[in-house]
């Protein structure tokens, strides 16, 4: 089995900065694409960013320029650091890792982080 385990969130003002972290462990053999997605209240989830593990990125349109997706491949961790925070951005952010587990390395299942909420409000 394998955890994610995310940190980070938290109350912040428009305008500020957040960095979320999402640490993965367990029975991991490797781990390929990782990401960020978010729920608003009311709204579906929703893709935030996303890193393979050769470092290419890609993002929501909502939130180019202002997030930045990271990954350290020997800590098993993925980031999102977040600045010129919106009101809209205000949702449970969500760690997400297509994992090859050791136990069977032929497949690649998709594990989900337990959620850590932001909330950007003056």
């Amino acid at each position: 089995q394998v955890q994610l385990v995310e940190s980070g969130g938290g109350l912040v003002q428009p305008g500020g900065s957040l960095r979320l972290s999402c640490g993965a462990s367990g029975s991991i053999f490797s781990i390929n694409a990782m990401g960020w997605y978010r729920q608003a209240p009311g709204k579906q989830r929703e893709l935030v960013a996303t890193i393979t593990s050769g470092a290419r990125t890609n993002y929501a349109d909502s939130v180019k320029g202002r997030f930045t997706i990271s990954r350290d491949n020997a800590k098993n961790t993925v980031y999102l650091q977040m600045t010129s925070l919106k009101p809209e951005d205000t949702a449970v952010y969500y760690c997400n890792a297509g994992v090859v587990d050791r136990g069977n390395v032929w497949t690649v299942n998709d594990y989900w982080g337990q959620g850590t909420q932001v909330t950007v409000s003056s």
